[in-house]
């Protein structure tokens, strides 16, 4: 998850519901993060939209040694995604994810209960981590960082990512990661050829996007969603 605004007002908050945990239709689960009032994942299918808009989306289920980046680790839902169709076609992952404000490991373990990715080493080794940095994991073929600190002062890597996934809460809730100066900042990252993925399909986004130089299309969105979208670094 990213930063709160620099203002130190949150955006409006809807009640909690009576638990943090939210089942979603695809037999998957998300979590409801109270400081932003919303869900970290869709509500109409987590692990689906793990699935579509950045597994898929970002071409990451086909590259032989996908190195990706994610703003927003959440509750690990991407994360599981991607290492569990990585390890079932036996590619090399290196992944590297930032988060502001990290959730309780018994959030992440309720969420990831039964799900795909739990019996990876490198899920495993994370979670007997978590969250006290340094939370570096190098097993079973896959390596994983999560940087707990603020993304948006962050020092990223350039040239790198051969896939980025951009899951910060929504534009409304949490503008500061939609800007385009950080889109900017977020295109440098990616390797030529590198594709950017997120959920998100307002104009102001890919308008921010096209500006930071990236070919942008839009996609058919997960379940709950119209559209998504998709954006490449060229060669």
């Amino acid at each position: 998850m990213a930063r709160a605004p620099r203002s130190g007002i949150l955006p409006f908050q809807m009640p909690e519901p009576d638990s943090s945990i939210l089942e979603t239709p695809d037999g998957s689960r998300t979590a409801y993060n109270a400081r932003f009032g919303e869900a970290y994942g869709s509500r109409h299918g987590a692990a689906a939209q793990a699935r579509h808009v950045f597994v898929e989306g970002s071409g990451t289920y086909r590259h032989p040694a996908p190195r990706v980046l994610e703003v927003g680790f959440g509750v690990g839902v991407n994360f599981r995604a991607t290492l569990a169709q990585t390890a079932g076609r036996e590619a090399a992952l290196d992944y590297l994810a930032y988060e502001f404000d990290p959730a309780p490991v018994d959030i992440l373990q309720s969420v990831a209960a039964g799900q795909e990715g739990t019996d990876h080493p490198a899920w495993q080794g994370l979670i007997d981590l978590w969250p006290q940095p340094p939370v570096e994991v190098n097993a079973g073929g896959a390596r994983v960082q999560v940087v707990i600190g603020n993304v948006l002062t962050a020092s990223l890597p350039e040239d790198w990512a051969t896939a980025l996934y951009l899951d910060g809460f929504s534009p409304t809730r949490n503008p500061e990661v939609w800007t385009p100066e950080f889109a900017a900042r977020l295109s440098r990252t990616l390797a030529p050829g590198g594709v950017l993925a997120t959920y998100s399909a307002a104009g102001h986004v890919r308008r921010a996007l096209q500006a930071a130089g990236l070919e942008v299309e839009r996609r058919p969105g997960a379940p709950g969603k119209r559209e998504c979208l998709r954006a490449v670094r060229t060669a």
